[in-house]
């Protein structure tokens, strides 16, 4: 009773016109729990009350014409410092209809994308699902079955399977550049978090116009460890199926990714 008192006063004091500002929206695995972690830190800055709010991905709340955004903004809690709004569902830049659902809530959206080397990404995605019992394959059969697999959730995509999928990110850019300039689009690589997460993150407090002197403490957030780690026929395989992929990312990036090829 108490809890829904709070909650009722909550909603009572917070103000409703007051939209959300960014996302961090992809990729999974590749650095987003870091990243939410180091940005609830800003003074400035006032993310969700819990990580993965899962609004523009949910298809009951997009059944109906007008989405019910009061609920959307019922995630948040700002205070009198907070300049700004954010939230990271990294789900969003792989969903299909959610680039499209934020433009419609936010068209001035600004929205942060990290990549992370896909083979790595997909070994990581298997061993969280596998760490939560949500997939009994091993990651060879997995990732070799995973389009038969993914068929079972259309036509939407495969939330828990899509391991292979989720790491051709051109086709996700390119959606999300359908909606949003970009300039309104933070691309950031893992490695820059991992190895340089000041100069990164004064990257994106510049970024989202909040004070660049703001100092964190690197961390290492959610990293899980593995039973094993993937092996040289998985990688080569993987490599094969990204190399294409990969070599665009660079010329449209004009990034260097050559590591993601020899690593």
């Amino acid at each position: 009773m108490l809890q829904r008192i709070r909650q009722s006063i909550k909603h009572l004091i917070r103000p409703q016109n007051r939209r959300v500002d960014f996302i961090i929206c992809g990729a999974q695995k590749g650095g987003t729990s870091a990243l939410d972690a180091y940005l609830r830190e800003h003074p400035e800055i006032c993310m969700a009350d819990t990580k993965e709010v899962h609004f523009f991905d949910d298809e009951t709340i997009f059944r109906n014409m007008l989405p019910d955004y009061s609920a959307y903004h019922s995630k948040f809690s700002p205070e009198p410092a907070h300049k700004i709004l954010g939230e990271a569902t990294p789900i969003y830049m792989y969903w299909f209809d959610a680039p499209k659902r934020i433009w419609q809530y936010n068209p001035d959206m600004k929205l942060i994308v990290i990549l992370r080397n896909p083979v790595d990404r997909a070994y990581s995605h298997w061993n969280m699902e596998k760490s939560r019992n949500a997939d009994r394959l091993s990651f060879w059969e997995a990732i070799h079955i995973e389009r038969e697999r993914c068929r079972e959730s259309l036509p939407f995509q495969h939330r828990v399977y899509s391991y292979v999928d989720r790491g051709f990110y051109l086709e996700q850019l390119r959606r999300l550049w359908t909606y949003f300039r970009e300039e309104q689009v933070l691309i950031l690589k893992n490695e820059e978090l991992r190895n340089q997460p000041l100069e990164t993150l004064r990257k994106v407090f510049n970024f989202l116009q909040v004070d660049p002197s703001h100092v964190v403490e690197p961390k290492d957030v959610h990293s899980l460890s593995y039973g094993s780690l993937c092996n040289i026929r998985e990688r080569e395989y993987l490599r094969s199926i990204y190399e294409h992929e990969i070599r665009n990312i660079e010329r449209t990036l004009g990034w260097d990714c050559s590591n993601w090829l020899s690593d």
